[in-house]
């Protein structure tokens, strides 16, 4: 009777939930200096992924809550990152009704958070991602020893603040991070601003000395509107200072001179989703604007279809095709690859749980 009091408290007063997603599908790139490329992969659309998120009910309004998230391979099975477990989210907080959230861990920044929920009809995955272009890699994602605050929505309105610690022994400020978030919605407006902040230097380390960097600036605003028979999507950044816009695969083309990652670039995208059937229609079109010496521009098009087979459970083709200028070396990948060549064609299905 006492553990059954116990148990019957706990369930009373706290909450998990185990999700999921499962993604997996057909790969094949074209115009790499590997040439064809066809694989079976995972994470097309998504990320497969493995979670665990929770709260407690401490009373009037104030919740402890917590979330850890695991990436992994459907194709093999394997970890998405090796050596790491909740590579994707790990961390833990407090939320209140009145005073906003407060969390501490492993989190996804208010960059990609835009890119991923605002900016891109693709959602950041599929041939189509916008993370072909837009500056989304390492810490532009998700960074680690970082403290969140979110404040409450009012009148669709709300903000956000990112602080993370570099943890480097010898330097307050070696590979720190911050970023800021303004956020609307309300209806079918959905719009952000957001900018981040991320410090390039390593302290020094026994005999090696420290290595002192400009810092990466990203500046992005993100705007979608819903009109019923179609979605439109806008996005635009301006990108300043050392991997503000990295190349994420380096010499993706065997040039003689690999390109260079630019130190001041804007990108805007402009797209759709477009109802159609059980499904959707995705297009989009990428511009990357590389405005140093090297003038290292990129365009991509971008179209796809997700078809919903039920609420939890889709098919997807997608293709896209970037055209690189003057030795860009951009390729294109989906949501969990960077890609082989200049295009891609996508087939697959997921499954949400």
């Amino acid at each position: 009777m006492l553990i059954g009091g116990f148990a019957a408290q706990a369930q009373a007063q706290s909450n998990v939930t185990i999700y999921g997603l499962v993604d997996a599908g057909l790969v094949s790139e074209r115009g790499g200096v590997n040439g064809s490329v066809t694989k079976v992969t995972s994470g097309i659309g998504g990320q497969s992924r493995l979670g665990f998120r929770g709260t407690e009910d401490l009373g009037n309004g104030l919740s402890a809550i917590f979330q850890m998230e695991t990436g992994f391979k459907a194709d093999d099975g394997s970890l998405d990152s090796a050596n790491t477990i909740f590579n994707r989210q790990a961390f833990v907080g407090l939320k209140s009704k009145d005073a906003g959230q407060l969390t501490i861990g492993r989190q996804y920044t208010m960059l990609y958070n835009a890119q991923s929920q605002v900016a891109d009809p693709f959602g950041a995955g599929y041939a189509g991602s916008i993370k072909n272009l837009f500056p989304s890699a390492g810490a532009n994602t998700r960074v680690s020893n970082a403290i969140v605050y979110t404040t409450p929505t009012a009148g669709g309105f709300s903000a956000e603040a990112l602080y993370a610690l570099g943890e480097q022994a010898g330097s307050a400020t070696a590979g720190r991070q911050f970023g800021f978030g303004l956020n609307y919605a309300e209806g079918p407006l959905n719009a952000r601003l957001v900018y981040n902040n991320k410090n390039n230097d390593t302290a020094a380390v026994g005999t090696t000395p420290a290595k002192i960097q400009d810092t990466g600036r990203n500046t992005m605003f993100a705007v979608n509107y819903d009109f019923k028979v179609i979605k439109a999507y806008f996005a635009y950044s301006a990108d300043k200072g050392v991997n503000s816009a990295q190349i994420p695969v380096a010499n993706a083309y065997g040039f003689a001179v690999a390109p260079k990652a630019s130190t001041d670039s804007n990108d805007i995208l402009i797209g759709a989703q477009i109802p159609a059937g059980n499904g959707y229609f995705m297009t989009s079109y990428i511009r990357k604007d590389d405005k140093t010496v090297n003038n290292q521009d990129a365009n991509q098009f971008a179209l796809g279809y997700l078809y919903s087979l039920s609420k939890r459970t889709g098919a997807y083709v997608s293709y896209a095709k970037i055209k690189n200028k003057n030795g860009a070396g951009y390729t294109v990948g989906n949501n969990n690859e960077a890609g082989s060549g200049d295009k891609a064609f996508n087939v697959g299905i997921r499954h949400a749980f």
